[in-house]
């Protein structure tokens, strides 16, 4: 359902997202494709957003006063008005910027803008990238006029608001999507396996204790035959190091890759954490794997990510409290010890895949701003501008009138 914006039908939009990859991540990728339409986009975020790696250069970034609630009430009147400084300079940001709609992925730093996008008048659409409904996006579920879903079952999404549910998936990066056009690398009865183990941004203590030990329990066979690629935390790197060494098997071990994608096109099967872009990124590309979700994950989202690509067959699920050397080794020999089980279950994860992601959420996006973009295209040539004009005007008017209701 990808639509072409006209020359002449450029239009601008506000981006909101919490300062981490799981929300950054998904928010670059619709960016470069509204950008990619004709579009102007800019990111309301944090301060660690405003300067995370793989920002888009034609997307300049605002930091805005958030606020965050914890467990103790008595930090909340702080956050409140933090929240309410950061939604009055989203208007003013609004009144510069003319925005045709307002998008937020998640997090704290979303909160503000959505808050200024709703009080005045203008379109709004949350992306929710996990299998749970996030804290923020339920607060402002009832607000917005779209929720953008990565999962068929989402939990914590209220009945009353399922009207407004539109599954698009999660977008990835561009050079992990382009991955998907490969074959899934040969593997045979004499061939390498190749494992790739990440924990995440901040890597996993549990992944350094328990993989390498696990590796070294599987038949000679198959440990005769792995070549591993492992991130690990700086101060675990040393014993892991060692591990492997002990067990004579071969392992590149470090705290960040920046050719992950690469690695990521090169790994047989995959062992590591459930976030929402791994799962996107492994179901993109079509890799096998196994999952040990985060236990302290908010509302145990990580483990709701797994279930659609266990169900299907492309990947098996551990909980960390099971998750100890033996029990690793036993599902390694269940998805590799015959060559066609591991390919059948790559397929699977290929099929679980939504490689229009970006595309789909872009049309979403796209469809929230006042006029449908058939309209425009058919209004003929030279008019697009002016019926892009048009927009802002109307919804510059409606954002004042909503705007002057409020302060008065």
């Amino acid at each position: 359902m990808t639509s072409s914006t006209p020359s002449g039908a450029s239009r601008h939009f506000v981006l909101a997202a919490g300062g981490t990859g799981g929300h950054l991540i998904p928010a670059f990728a619709l960016a470069a494709e509204l950008h990619q339409r004709g579009h102007h986009v800019a990111l309301i975020t944090d301060e660690r957003g405003a300067n995370i790696p793989g920002k888009p250069d034609f997307m300049p970034a605002h930091v805005l006063p958030a606020g965050r609630f914890g467990k103790n009430p008595l930090g909340w009147i702080g956050g409140v008005r933090a929240v309410l400084e950061g939604r009055t300079m989203a208007l003013r940001l609004f009144d510069h910027f003319e925005p045709s709609a307002i998008v937020g992925f998640g997090g704290y730093p979303a909160l503000p803008a959505l808050l200024a996008a709703t009080s005045a008048g203008l379109p709004s659409v949350v992306h929710e990238q996990n299998a749970v409904l996030g804290r923020v996006n339920r607060l402002l579920a009832g607000r917005v006029d779209a929720i953008a879903t990565s999962y068929d079952v989402v939990d914590r999404l209220a009945p009353k608001h399922a009207h407004k549910v539109r599954l698009v998936g999660n977008p990835v990066r561009a050079e992990v999507l382009a991955l998907r056009e490969q074959d899934f690398p040969a593997f045979t009865e004499e061939s390498l396996l190749r494992i790739l183990v990440t924990g995440g941004s901040q890597g996993a203590r549990v992944l350094s204790e328990v993989v390498p030990d696990g590796l070294a329990m599987l038949p000679p066979a198959l440990r005769q035959r792995l070549q591993v690629t492992q991130q690990c935390r700086a101060e675990d790197l040393e014993a892991v190091r060692k591990r492997y060494a002990e067990h004579d098997i071969p392992a590149e071990l470090g705290t960040y890759f920046e050719d992950m994608h690469e690695r990521l096109a090169d790994a047989h099967l995959f062992i590591g954490r459930a976030g929402a872009s791994t799962i996107a990124e492994l179901t993109a590309v079509g890799r096998p794997a196994i999952l040990i979700p985060l236990p302290i994950a908010t509302d145990d989202h990580q483990a709701a990510n797994t279930r659609e690509m266990v169900r299907a067959g492309g990947a098996r699920m551990i909980r960390q409290e099971a998750f100890h050397p033996k029990e690793l080794a036993k599902q390694i020999q269940v998805m590799a010890m015959n060559p066609q089980s591991l390919a059948n279950a790559a397929h699977c994860a290929f099929n679980c895949g939504r490689p229009d992601a970006a595309k789909d959420l872009a049309d979403l996006v796209e469809s929230m701003s006042g006029i449908d973009l058939m309209d425009v295209i058919r209004v003929g040539e030279g008019a697009p501008a002016a019926a892009a004009a048009a927009v802002r005007t109307a919804t510059g008017t409606a954002r004042k009138a909503a705007k002057d209701s409020i302060e008065s």
